[in-house]
Order: structure tokens, then C-alpha cells, then sequence
């Protein structure tokens, strides 16, 4: 393993060159050894959240690191946990670095050691000088670590290597208005003055709660710019507020800046005859004393500032709870009695006469309405609300303040929050509670309260032109375009969906085009077919078409709908919805995003349900507690989704599944819709730590109930899927242009141990065509009877393996090797198939007329008895192959035939 680094408290520069150093060390991971600068932890959530896979240092087994390339440091001391690394045996150090040298620095085997503005330069040289290619966001990136390091290339460490790498970086598209958003400059001889004298004037007021910095200065003449001065006291500081009163000349200026709802300096800046936004304002005094001024600011401040909302004076209580063991049938009638959408569900009441229950009743989940009237939709009213209450809760202390109550609720979308105090739940929040908060107090409305320019936010909808340029084909982008422009002639808006717009977060290609129609999706398909010269598949029933292209390129088309489910497993019936139905009824958080494609929006993220932070953190969630009651073949997807991008189902998405299973719903609907799946599971390149996760998940017994007692995994029977895997890989780097399904290979692997009866049963089930279903039959019975055949014999002719494995399919040749308990069986059938398969005698029909026999069906037994001669070695060459016929079949009669070679 292979680990690229920088120091601790990574700033701009160390970022850049870790990134830098990857392209040079492609397959090494990224790992900061700790914490990171304020403002580089604001560049990596608003413009890398999915960009690059930096590692936790949790998640590395730092015993297998083999080589550790440091960047913008020498110091052991400054990388953190990562210098246990240092005492691995045989482990290789790499050191990129600008800074002078220090006593008890580290060596390693490549050291590029300069003395240059900053580590980013050095980098930045070696992949110009290497011609190797970088995007207009890399340059950025590398831009913002030279810039940073070298002062926007003033400071006095600036080099002309520094002038020259930005150069480049510019050339290849590095954006200065970005760099300039993120840098901070260090200020003049001057400003580090006037800084130091604001700070011995610092005065802290304490208003309702909220402690306030005021600061007074006065000046002779004017000085520019004192903003900036504020801002680096302010950030010096750590302070939540700051006022600024400066006297300069004859007036004396307000300089306001807030972190915090509670104070919106706007407001405060317009009772003093200025103005500005919440978090940056200004205004400007006249006729007054600076001790004027200032009184007048503190009046004004007690009478704007506003109390610290928290927890305790917002929720509701008593809070109305309900036991985990009650029915969801009951749930729904305490919902209705008290006219609550949502109950946080306790640990269950202890009966009399069992122990007395001495520990506070645990909070175990929340249930709502809407879970609740679906489930008793599908007739689910008597299972416990346990089952599919919604687990992966917070709760909030009594002084939980306004801000924290703000990010569970609009953040990450609790709709109801419990507030806990000594493991007792004392009351609770809700959406309601907060909109009436917000309403009463518009100044607390939740909107990002920093100033653009120092804190830039990362929205739910944004605008991903950069990374579709980055990431898509100039074709690809042209056919966005293109769909966006036929919408807009309709007037209907289009959006691309699911795995696509997945993939392109993650920048992985990804071809299988959805297009989603808020309008006629069928209309939208006929008019883009005919725009683009394709054909069109219309459905009807679920308003969806294919448009197939020129190349065989397809294009997936659905009307925005919503699918509701008559009961459990039901096929889904459609109605028409919006986008943002469409979405939640998606089957995982990871597919519901979308990209507008209208000329006017093209490229914005539409992102309803915080799915961009479970991508992020890797993890397979479902939208709605029932999902897995609605569609239970989604467990499928959620495990092959898991195991093929290397996610992690969220534990509360874990826990539906584990309940669906125990609900034995597989096998209530159309069961062709599992057996797609497993099909897709199948076919993956590396299928089986997936089929590891349905044994886990006890699904064997669905799946396979005729395996008895073969429904776990054991030795044998991961052998058996290790020897497909190999056979398969072997059969792929043959090169030859043949087809072969994967999922055939898999699927007979795990029926190995069992008879044809059971494979029969199995196609049965999920209903499986029939022409499949004799297909695999035939290949099960000849390749089991084959390799029983084979494993007596110890040696074996040629032409008598050509025979018995003549009939056999890519995928029947693959499965006898995966279940061949001898090596020479495996040679076998790789001799058939790389060699036995291709020979052909040179003689045909037409050379045995030519000789003088007459044409009939002997013409068949002299040609394969011609072939096991030349599959045997007995004869090459076309003059033998005439010798050979002639002495085995003598002219002029064939009755007088001589035994076969």
C-alpha cells in the first residue's frame, strides 16, 4: 500500500501537492495525518466533496503501508499517526518539500528538496516537465497552494520558478477568481499596526447571552481598506461578532461583522444610517464623539441582539412516546388521537410481575404517519412499530441552541427530534417548531450567515458544467444539450437521472442514459427520436420509451411519476408527479439526484434528500422505511450496489432488510423481477463477496430452497465459485471474440452439488424462459456427467475430449472447470478450447466425391473419423488425409470398411 501525505494542520499548499503528487504516484491513497486549516476544510466541502477519495487514518492498516510520500514537510513530528509508518520493514519514503532544513528531519530514498516559494511549485515543474496533462480545476488547485504560500507572489521567499509554474497553471485554465475567493492575504507593515492597536482596545459586552467585541480606533487620516483589518482580527480572534468603530478625519465608520443568527449586523448598521447584509454591514457617523458612538451602538445592540434560542424553550412537552412493542395498527391511533405526524419510539414497558424496571426507558427510533399508513396499506398492522420505525435518529440536550437544532432538521432532515436529559426524554421538536421560530424570527431563517467571500456554501443544487466537461465526452455533452433544447420546444423540463448523474459525481463512465419528463415523456421520446434519427419503443402503461440510436446507443425516457404498490411485492401502478416525487420513489439515496438539462439550467444538481452526503460518506441508505415491503428485489440492488462500488449499507437500511427476510416476501410478486437482479449480481466481475452478503442475510433459503442442506457457504462451496472466477478470468484474457454469461457460469456453480431437478425448480420459480431453462439443464447434466467421466480416466485421446466436449457451451466448458476435482480435467478443457476446437481436416465432402465415393450419409462417418485421426496426430497434411480414407474405406465398395484409427 501506497500512501501520499502532508503535515499536520494542512493548509492550501499541502493539498495541492498531495494532489499533485497523485498523478505522479497514481496508485497511492490520499490521508491527511489530522486537521486541516479553517479554510481549506471550506474548499474541500464546497468544491472537492467528491472529487478526490481522501482516506481516514482509521481506515488504513498503517502496518501494510509500503511507501510513504510526504509533501510540504520533513518532520516526523508534523505527520502525525502516519510516522508509525517510519519503522515498517523495508518501507520507502518520498519527501517533497520547500522548507530549509531541520535537525531530526526524515530522509528517504527520493528527496526533490528546493528552495522555492512553496511545495506546490516543485510539483507543479515536474508534471509540466513530464508533459503530463492536468484539468483546469487541478491547475486551480495547485494554483491556490503557490499563491497561498508565496502571498499572491510578493512575498519575499517568491522565486521565479513560482512565476513560472503559475504560468503554466493559468495556461492550462487555473481560476484566479477562485483563488482569490479562498487566499487570505497578509497584510502591510502598516495594518499589522493598526491591527495590534485594535487589539489592546478590544472590549467584550455580554447581550442577552452572546458575547460581543467592540473595538475603537482613531486615525488622523484616512486609511483603505480597514476591512480587511477587521476580518483578520476577527478570524485571529475566533470571534462570532465584531464592531468596528473607527475615527478617521472628521467621521467615524462602523465596520460590523457576525458569524451568528442572533446578531444581524444589517439590521443593527440601518439604525445607525448604514446598511449591508446580515453577516457584513458598514455605515458611517457624523456630529458625534467616538464615545457617542459608542454608547449609542450599545444601546442599539440590547435592543437587536436577540436571545440564543435553545432546545429547552422551543420543544414540546410532555413528549408522547410509544413502546417498540407496540403494533403499528395502535401506532396509528395514538397518532390520530393527539393529531401528531410523528412518536419517538421507546425500549418496550417491563410487564408486572418481571423485574422491576429500574434503567430509563432507552429511545430507540421514531415512526411517522406516512410509514404508518403504508404499512397498514399493505396489511402490516399487527407487526410491531420496532420493525420499521426509523433508527438512525439524534437527539439534543435541553440546551441544544438554535444552530444545532437548525442542521437535524433542515441539514439532515429529522422531522422530529427528541430532547434527552439524564437518559430521560424530555420533550421533543418538530418542523412545525421551527418553522414558527423562523417565521416569528426572520433573522434566525436558515441561510449560510458567512459572507460569500469567506465562506462559500455548498448548496443541494449547483451547478455541474465543470465536471461534465471534465468527465463526459464532447458527443455526450452534445445529446444533453440536445434533449435540454427538444424539452424546452415542448415545454416540458427534462432531467437526467440515477446512476448517471452518480457516476459523474463519483467520475466513473457511465453510458446507460435516464432521462426524466416533468410533461409526456412519450411525446418528448417520438419528437428527440426524430430529432436525432433513432426509433422509439413506446410503454404506455408506465408512460416510459427507448430510444435507440445510431451505434446502438439507447436513451431510457420516463414521464416524472409516482409509484405506489397495492400490497406487499406488488408491481408498482404509476401516476404522474413531479421531479421531486420521482426521486423519493427511487429505490437508494445514492440514485436520487438529478441534472437539469433545459438550456437555462443546464447542468444544476438537483439533490432533495441530502443525497450528496451519503455519497460521500459511501453509504447505501433507502428512501422510505417501507421500500424494502414495496419492492423487496431491492435487497438485491442494495448488495450488488454495496459490493461493486465498495459502499456500506447504513445500519438502519440493514435493519429493513433483516425485517423484510423475516417477513417472507420474496416470492408474493412476479418473481422474474429477483431473478433480474440475480442476474445482475451474476454478472459482475467479482460476484461472490455478494453472494457472501446473501448467505448473511439469510436469503439462501428464498433463493435456493431445494439446496437443503447446501444453504450456507462452506468450504466447498466457495471453492466451487473461486474455480468459476478463475475459469472465467482465464476464458477473458484468451481474447476470443466469443460470448459467454458470466451469469450462467455462477448460477450452475452454486447448483453443482445438487441434481437437474433442483436447477429445474429453481427456473421454475423465478420463471425463467424456457428456452434458458433447457439451455442450462442440458449444459448441468452433460458437464456433471463429463466430469464424473473424466475423473476415472487417467489418461485420454484427443479426439475422445474433442467429442465429449464438443457440445458444450462457453458456459458449460467453464462451469466442468470450475467443478473438475482434477487438474487434468482443466487441461482438458483448455486444450479444447484453445486448440482441439479449431482443427479441421483439409479433406470436405466434395474432395471424398473427387476420389470417387458416392454422396451419402457415410460421408459424416468418414469425416469424423478423418477428424479423431487428425486430432490424434495419426495424420497431417492432405496427402495423408487421402491415405488414410483410402485405407480405412477401399473403393470401390464401402461395405468392406476397415475399424477406425
Amino acid at each position: 500500500m501506497h500512501v501520499i501525505t502532508t503535515h499536520l494542520n494542512a493548509d492550501f499548499d499541502g493539498l495541492a501537492s498531495m494532489i499533485a503528487a497523485q498523478k505522479l504516484y497514481p496508485d497511492a491513497l490520499l490521508a491527511f495525518p489530522g486537521s486541516q486549516e479553517k479554510n481549506l476544510r471550506e474548499f474541500i466541502s464546497q468544491t472537492l466533496l467528491y472529487r478526490y477519495d481522501f482516506q481516514k487514518i482509521k481506515n488504513i492498516d498503517l502496518a501494510k503501508v509500503e511507501m510513504l510520500i510526504v509533501v510540504d514537510t520533513r518532520s516526523s513530528e508534523r505527520i502525525g499517526p502516519l510516522a508509525a509508518c517510519l519503522t515498517n520493514p523495508g518501507i520507502k519514503v518520498h519527501l517533497y518539500d520547500h522548507h530549509p532544513a531541520n535537525p531530526g528531519d526524515m530522509h528517504g530514498e527520493v528527496e526533490v528538496l528546493k528552495n522555492v516559494g512553496s511545495t506546490a511549485t516543485i510539483l507543479t515543474g515536474l508534471l509540466r516537465d513530464k508533459n503530463m496533462e492536468i484539468t483546469p480545476e487541478e491547475a486551480t488547485i495547485f494554483g491556490l497552494g503557490i499563491y497561498e504560500d508565496t502571498g499572491s507572489l510578493t512575498h519575499l521567499t517568491t522565486t521565479p520558478d513560482d512565476l513560472i509554474a503559475a504560468a503554466w497553471l493559468l495556461e492550462k485554465g487555473a481560476k484566479l477568481d477562485i483563488i482569490s475567493q479562498f487566499i487570505t492575504y497578509d497584510l502591510t507593515t502598516l495594518q499589522v499596526e493598526l491591527l495590534h492597536n485594535l487589539m489592546k482596545t478590544a472590549t467584550q459586552y455580554t447581550i442577552q447571552g452572546i458575547p460581543i467585541v467592540v473595538v475603537t480606533l482613531s486615525l488622523p487620516t484616512y486609511v483603505d481598506d480597514f476591512a480587511l483589518i477587521a476580518r483578520r482580527f476577527m478570524n485571529m480572534e475566533n470571534l462570532d461578532t465584531l464592531f468596528a468603530l473607527i475615527s478617521m478625519a472628521d467621521r467615524i465608520y462602523l465596520i460590523a461583522r457576525s458569524r451568528i443568527a442572533e446578531v444581524n449586523v444589517g439590521i443593527i448598521a440601518r439604525d445607525l444610517g448604514g446598511g449591508g447584509h446580515a453577516t457584513a454591514a458598514s455605515a458611517t457617523l457624523k456630529n458625534m464623539t467616538m464615545t457617542e458612538a459608542q454608547e449609542k451602538l450599545i444601546h442599539i445592540l440590547h435592543r437587536h441582539v436577540l436571545p440564543q434560542p435553545i432546545a429547552r424553550e422551543m420543544m414540546s412537552k410532555p413528549a408522547i412516546t410509544i413502546p417498540a412493542d407496540t403494533t403499528i395498527a395502535e401506532a396509528k391511533d395514538i397518532l390520530t388521537r393527539y393529531n401528531v405526524t410523528a412518536l419517538p419510539v421507546l425500549s418496550p414497558i417491563i410487564l408486572p410481575g418481571k423485574e422491576l424496571q429500574t434503567q430509563p426507558r432507552a429511545l430507540l427510533g421514531i415512526i411517522s404517519r406516512m410509514v404508518v399508513e403504508k404499512a397498514i396499506h399493505h396489511d402490516l398492522g399487527l407487526l410491531p412499530v420496532s420493525d420499521y420505525m426509523t433508527s438512525d435518529i439524534e437527539s439534543l440536550p435541553l440546551d441544544a441552541t438554535l444552530a444545532d437544532i437548525q442542521e437535524l432538521i433542515i441539514e439532515h432532515r429529522q422531522r422530529l427530534i427528541p430532547i434527552v436529559q439524564d437518559d430521560q426524554i424530555q420533550g421533543v421538536i418538530t418542523r412545525t417548531d421551527l418553522l414558527n421560530r423562523l417565521v416569528n424570527d426572520p433573522a434566525h431563517l436558515p441561510k449560510n450567515l458567512l459572507h460569500e467571500a469567506e465562506h462559500p456554501s455548498l448548496e443541494r443544487r449547483r451547478n455541474l458544467n465543470s465536471l461534465m466537461v471534465e468527465c463526459l465526452s464532447k458527443r455526450m455533452i452534445e445529446l444533453l444539450q440536445t434533449i435540454g433544447e427538444v424539452a424546452d420546444e415542448l415545454q416540458f423540463n427534462a432531467f437526467a437521472v440515477g446512476g448517471f448523474v452518480r457516476d459523474l459525481l463519483l467520475k466513473k463512465k457511465n453510458l446507460d442514459l435516464d432521462v426524466v419528463i416533468e410533461g409526456d415523456g412519450i411525446a418528448f421520446a417520438e419528437r428527440l427520436a426524430k430529432r436525432l434519427k433513432g426509433r422509439i419503443k413506446p410503454h404506455e402503461r408506465f408512460g416510459t420509451a427507448m430510444i435507440l440510436l445510431p451505434g446502438n446507443f439507447k436513451i431510457d425516457v420516463a414521464t416524472a411519476r409516482l409509484e405506489y404498490y397495492e400490497y406487499p411485492a406488488a408491481l408498482p401502478t404509476v401516476e404522474l408527479s413531479s421531479i421531486k416525487l420521482d426521486l423519493y420513489r427511487r429505490d437508494f439515496t445514492i440514485n436520487a439526484m438529478a441534472i437539469q438539462l433545459n438550456p437555462e439550467h443546464f447542468g444544476t444538481l438537483i439533490d432533495f434528500f441530502n443525497c450528496q452526503n451519503d455519497l460521500s460518506h459511501q453509504s447505501i441508505k433507502v428512501l422510505h422505511n417501507l421500500s424494502f415491503v414495496e419492492d423487496p428485489s431491492r435487497i438485491f440492488r442494495a448488495i450488488r450496489f454495496e459490493k461493486r462500488m465498495d459502499f456500506d449499507i447504513a445500519p438502519h437500511t440493514k435493519r429493513l432488510i433483516h425485517n423484510a427476510v423475516s417477513m417472507k416476501l420474496f416470492g408474493k410478486a412476479n418473481d422474474q423481477r429477483f431473478f433480474s437482479e440475480l442476474k445482475l449480481i451474476f454478472s459482475e466481475e467479482d460476484p461472490i463477496p455478494a453472494i457472501q452478503r446473501l448467505a448473511e442475510f439469510n436469503l439462501f433459503p428464498f433463493l435456493w430452497p431445494d439446496l437443503k442442506p447446501y444453504l450456507k457457504i462452506d468450504r466447498r462451496f466457495l471453492h466451487i465459485l473461486h474455480q468459476a472466477q478463475r475459469a472465467l478470468s482465464w476464458f477473458r484474457l484468451l481474447y476470443l471474440d466469443e460470448p459467454c454469461q458470466n451469469w450462467m457460469v455462477y448460477l450452475l456453480a452454486i447448483m453443482s452439488r445438487s441434481e437437474a431437478r433442483e436447477l429445474a425448480a429453481f427456473c421454475e420459480r423465478f420463471q425463467i424462459p424456457q428456452k434458458i431453462s433447457n439451455r442450462l439443464l442440458w449444459q448441468k447434466t452433460h458437464a456433471d456427467k463429463t466430469a464424473h467421466l473424466l475423473t476415472r480416466r487417467q489418461v485420454v485421446a484427443n479426439s475422445e475430449i474433442y467429442w465429449l466436449l464438443k457440445e458444450l457451451s462457453n458456459e458449460g466448458l467453464l462451469y466442468l472447470m470450475a467443478i473438475a476435482r482434477k487438474n487434468q480435467i482443466r487441461r482438458a478443457v483448455s486444450h479444447y478450447v484453445t486448440t482441439l476446437r479449431q482443427i479441421r481436416p483439409e479433406l470436405t465432402g466434395n474432395d471424398l466425391m473427387a476420389l470417387g465415393y458416392q454422396s451419402g450419409p457415410e460421408f459424416k462417418e468418414i469425416l469424423n473419423d478423418l477428424l479423431a485421426a487428425r486430432l490424434d496426430g495419426l495424420v497431417s497434411g492432405r496427402q495423408q488425409e487421402i491415405t488414410f480414407i483410402t485405407e480405412a474405406y477401399p473403393l470401390p465398395s464401402l461395405a468392406e470398411k476397415k475399424p477406425s484409427v
